[in-house]
């Protein structure tokens, strides 16, 4: 996709023109690609990703209605891709990356790749921090396994450091986890807010909880949305999504609010399989969806 092949209307201003790829002394809020696949527990073309979500934000203008916000007011930046960011190297390679950009990347923004990536940039964003920080996660799926693959970041984040209690985890779904990770889950003191929860609480109610657990430590805090928290049917280029996850809009909701608290220092959008995507490109669609709701969040942290 290109935009040469989109309508060009200069009142219509696209949100992908928004972002700048020249060096920023200090960015609102900066997007930068982690295409890792190589650890992925089910084959993946997730590394084809980012490259998509750039292109699908050109389909979007820079103005969001419910919120009364216009993108074009921020500086956002374009990193591009961290190369290779798979296994100890490669996650080596995204920490350095990522502490070495602090501060001036602003709120950030990690586009996946797969799930193992909240290990590396989460690290990569808190450094010393680690021991007051917190995260959160959308995900239908604990990520608690043994190993080094997409199913282990969150327990490889809390043996390098992190506490178990500052950890909320929303969305996880019957039939996506084993007991054995589920009596993990417990024993590290995890807040898990199952699927069937959201289906009584409004996204507004679980976030403004999981914000004040994570945020406890007073340390930034992380948030993984793992596009398979999804129901499938809206989600098809997510391998592990199923049916009866949260809806789309429910993740739109959950990236704007958690982007606009101040705790809230960066996003990985993970496990989005963009060679696999239905016709229309509806995943790749929401993931991009989620950059600029969250950056329509940030937008209102001073509004």
């Amino acid at each position: 996709m290109s935009s040469t092949t989109l309508p060009n209307d200069p009142r219509w201003p696209r949100a992908g023109h928004l972002f700048s790829s020249a060096d920023e002394s200090a960015a609102d809020l900066t997007l930068i690609g982690v295409p890792a696949w190589r650890t992925s527990i089910s084959a993946t073309g997730a590394h084809a990703t980012p490259a998509a979500v750039r292109a699908a934000l050109l389909r979007y203008s820079t103005y969001s209605a419910e919120h009364g916000v216009d993108l074009a007011t921020m500086r956002l930046v374009d990193a591009g891709d961290i190369e290779e960011p798979d296994g100890p190297a490669g996650e080596k390679r995204v920490m350095t990356r990522l502490a070495h950009a602090q501060p001036n990347l602003g709120f950030l923004i990690a586009l996946g790749g797969d799930n193992s990536i909240t290990y590396s940039v989460a690290l990569g964003v808190w450094g010393e921090k680690i021991s007051q920080a917190g995260l959160i996660t959308l995900d239908a799926h604990h990520d608690l396994r043994d190993g080094e693959t997409n199913g282990s970041p969150v327990r490889r984040l809390i043996e390098a450091g992190l506490a178990g209690a500052r950890v909320v985890q929303i969305g996880i779904a019957d039939y996506s986890n084993s007991p054995e990770y589920a009596a993990r889950a417990r024993d590290l003191g995890i807040t898990v807010i199952t699927r069937a929860s959201l289906r009584t609480r409004s996204m507004a109610d679980v976030i403004s909880t999981a914000l004040a657990i994570a945020g406890a430590g007073g340390g930034p805090i992380h948030v993984d949305l793992d596009v398979d928290v999804c129901d499938r049917s809206v989600v098809p280029a997510c391998p592990a999504a199923a049916p009866g996850g949260i809806s789309a809009d429910e993740l739109r909701q959950a990236a704007f609010l958690v982007a606009a608290d101040p705790r809230v220092s960066s996003l990985d959008i993970t496990e989005v399989d963009a060679t696999i995507d239905a016709p229309d490109a509806r995943t790749v669609r929401l993931a991009a969806l989620l950059v600029l709701e969250a950056a329509a969040g940030v937008c209102v942290r001073t509004s």
